[in-house]
């Protein structure tokens, strides 16, 4: 009796594989990623600013000081050195910046405040007329000449 095509009788049996099997599940899988490959691709749109490059007068910084919101740790908090309320803050912005051209802010927090009042505290500028919330990252005295 032969076997896997062996005609001699003394002759090994020699195993054949079932490629149909193989094939069917290569296939699936190969399929399977092609419907899911275009549905793993994201679009982020990122609108990021236009970068200005103007210079500025040091005198006209001496003149007019740009507007500094300060957090400090213990909860207090001063525009330009004077001290405020967050339910204050408002209404002395609204009066800064009517007597202002820009109505920029400049916005540093100490590193022991609570991120919650740090919100609190930006939304209050921009309800007091803050257009432009810039975040201070190192002492505003230190980078003018």
């Amino acid at each position: 009796m032969a076997m896997n095509g062996s005609a001699v009788p003394g002759d090994d049996v020699v195993p054949q594989m079932n490629v149909t099997p193989l094939v069917d599940v290569v296939l699936v899988l190969l399929i399977t990623f092609m419907v899911i490959t275009p549905l793993l691709t994201k679009t982020f749109w990122l609108h990021v600013p236009q970068q200005r490059t103007e210079e500025v007068d040091p005198q006209h910084l001496a003149d007019d000081p740009p507007l500094v919101l300060r957090l400090e740790r213990d909860g207090t908090m001063r525009v330009n050195g004077t001290e405020t309320s967050l339910d204050d803050l408002p209404d002395r912005l609204r009066r800064m910046f009517a007597a202002r051209d820009d109505h920029v802010l400049f916005f540093d927090a100490d590193d022991g405040v609570s991120y919650g009042f740090a919100v609190q505290a930006m939304d209050q500028a921009r309800a007091g007329g803050a257009v432009t919330i810039g975040l201070l990252t190192q002492d505003l005295a230190a980078t003018t000449p």
